[in-house]
């Protein structure tokens, strides 16, 4: 990986945290040691005591990534018969009306179609980045890559500005790429909580022996790793600001806690599974709606690959199969346990698709026009703001002229933040003492109720 990667650690240094043994697990928070959910549970009870409620419901996001770049033309922006929008009627789409009015999308989502007065769309994001490691980085969190520092994605300011009092991670990452969201330069403890498969249990966290048994086990872990974390600690070090302790109670809430059957979508009645779709994809969003209503603050749900360098419209095909059924079925659910209005939904990739079909029927990397999809938590259904050129001129010199009000990624993550109520524009001290705000961008009012 490059300087600019997402992780401090390796994919499989990831993979081996995962799968740490129970006893291992509280060796590690007890010491101080930890994994990156355990200091954000521990820090959020502290602050939950301190917080005073707002009598507001609290606002969660739901974010839907397109790991790979989707097609804007094959999806929310096409211009069927033209020289971009493919004209081969076998290996392009068509534009379907949806309950928007005047808004069409591609035919192959009638199911989205439906629900498109609950969707806004910006068709005209521009970004600098059309690297796909470089271009998650920027999309994550609304910057570009920068060597001197990691900035915080979406999610991980989410939960810096708010407490809660749950018992499981409240930052998680279902079907995770190598680029997962990070807390950035907030710290490692705002990582995202990694999960493979909604369908199977988190890796241990279940007990093997009865509760007795176990509770006597810690104690006499305790026993021995307080003594060596103590030896080990500086003399003037604030033992409050370790968490250790804290740390070490949330494990084991975690470890008990009923909110754990939120990650599992198999004792979910089949119908309801059904509606989502028979798919990897389909199963995480279901396991997304799940964690809102619990109260995990941000769950990213992950869709790959569309990275379409051939084939492109087979590849757009294959991936609707599994996002038509499961984004409806998400924001149907979410109206209906009336979660929507206080849960932001974001659909997104790291850039677009180019007009052009390359010779091998597909298209590359395109971040000079692009789509953002956004629903709930305020944000008014059924609007599209920009528009991409049906006939561009494709000047190289002048990306823009082809884009009509072009957004640029820092506008969304502004208007993403409008949306959530953060203060985005508040400075916050990087760990060497940098002044930082999360966005320099401006919201896009238009969107915005």
């Amino acid at each position: 990986m490059s300087q600019f990667n997402f992780g401090s650690e390796s994919v499989g240094a990831c993979r081996s945290a995962a799968h740490l043994s129970r006893r291992s697990l509280l060796q590690k928070t007890a010491a101080g040691v930890g994994l990156a959910w355990l200091s954000p549970l521990a820090q959020q009870l502290a602050r939950a005591e301190e917080s005073a409620p707002s009598g507001k419901p609290p606002k969660s996001v739901i974010v839907l990534w397109m790991e790979g770049g989707p097609s804007q033309l094959e999806t929310f922006d096409p211009h069927p018969g033209t020289t971009i929008g493919g004209k081969d009627p076998l290996a392009s789409v068509k534009a379907i009306d949806t309950a928007a009015k005047g808004i069409q999308i591609a035919d192959l989502y009638p199911r989205i179609a439906e629900q498109m007065e609950h969707i806004s769309l910006i068709r005209s994001v521009v970004s600098k980045e059309g690297d796909h490691e470089r271009g998650s980085y920027t999309m994550k969190s609304g910057w570009v890559p920068d060597p001197t520092l990691v900035h915080p994605s979406l999610g991980a300011i989410l939960c810096h500005e708010t407490s809660d009092k749950i018992e499981i991670p409240r930052h998680v990452s279902i079907y995770p790429n190598q680029w997962s969201p990070r807390g950035g330069y907030l710290g490692d403890q705002y990582d995202a909580f990694r999960v493979h498969d909604p369908t199977r249990p988190i890796p241990d966290v279940i007990a093997t022996v009865k509760q007795d048994r176990f509770d006597q086990r810690m104690e006499d872990l305790l026993k021995v790793v307080e003594p060596q974390f103590s030896r080990r600690r500086l003399k003037d070090l604030d033992t409050k600001r370790t968490l250790h302790q804290p740390s070490l109670v949330a494990a084991s809430k975690m470890m008990t806690s009923d909110q754990l059957k939120a990650f599992d979508v198999t004792h979910v009645p089949e119908a309801l599974r059904e509606e989502f779709g028979d798919s990897n994809f389909g199963r995480g969003c279901l396991a997304a709606l799940q964690l809102i209503e619990v109260g995990v603050r941000c769950v990213e749900v992950n869709l790959g690959t569309w990275d379409s360098h051939l084939n492109n419209y087979e590849t757009c095909k294959a991936r609707a199969a599994a996002l038509d059924p499961a984004y409806a079925a998400l924001l149907r659910n979410l109206r209906e346990r009336n979660l929507l209005e206080h849960t932001l939904v974001v659909w997104m990739g790291e850039f677009g698709r180019t007009p052009r079909i390359n010779g091998l029927g597909g298209r590359d990397h395109w971040p000079h026009g692009f789509t953002v999809a956004l629903s709930g938590c305020g944000i008014q259904g059924g609007r599209v703001i920009g528009a991409t050129s049906p006939e561009p001129k494709l000047d190289d010199k002048n990306r823009l002229q082809d884009v009509e009000d072009p957004q640029d990624v820092a506008n969304v993550h502004a208007t993403l933040y409008e949306a959530l109520g953060v203060n985005y524009t508040r400075e916050h001290l990087t760990p060497i003492g940098r002044p930082m705000q999360f966005s320099k961008g401006t919201p896009i009012k238009r969107l915005l109720g």
